[in-house]
């Protein structure tokens, strides 16, 4: 049987290292299997799990064109149960709307637990404020109130990029200056 990826072979632990285990394969060939492969619990010391002349099956996980194969233990061996975390209970307001105007067991949302909209709810979209009446006003009335929305979005933009940045810094000038 030819070494492929997905292959499971029968073989023998030649060499243990502190970062993986050494196996002898077929048709004479030798593959490791990363200590984060030997279980599907936290390995620390591989040495406690495997030994020199262990005979281990192994999967064939990749064969890398320089000819080094990689070998996995844990994924033949059935999935580890899970234990319910310890004091974790309902989350409070669990029914009512979520930040972000999502709703659990709400159209396009997902049942009790989970986080955000469902992935095939459509998608949500930004949408601009529909502008204010202008009321007969005069084209210099126009200007002004588009100065001042324009500026107030500036300043929430300044603001907001000055949070990222991680404090309140503003090169010289940009505070202030409009």
């Amino acid at each position: 049987m030819a070494i492929e990826v997905g292959n499971i072979f029968e073989g023998r632990v030649t060499g243990v290292k502190p970062f993986g285990a050494f196996v002898a394969l077929p048709e004479g060939r030798v593959g490791m299997v990363h200590i984060s492969e030997v279980s599907n619990e936290y390995v620390q010391d591989i040495a406690t799990v495997l030994h020199d002349g262990d005979t281990v099956k192994v999967q064939v996980i990749n064969v890398a064109p320089d000819g080094k194969i990689a070998l996995s233990i844990k994924r033949l061996l059935p999935p580890a149960p899970r234990a319910p975390r310890e004091g974790r209970g309902p989350r409070p307001n669990s029914n009512g709307p979520r930040e972000g105007g999502f709703r659990r067991n709400g159209p396009g949302g997902r049942p009790q637990g989970g986080r955000g909209p469902a992935r095939d709810a459509a998608p949500r979209v930004w949408q601009p404020k529909a502008p204010a009446k202008s009321d007969n006003l005069s084209f210099e009335d126009m200007m002004s109130r588009f100065k001042s929305q324009s500026e107030e979005k500036m300043a929430d933009l300044d603001h907001e990029t000055n949070n990222r940045r991680g404090g309140g810094y503003a090169p010289r000038g940009r505070r202030g200056s409009r």
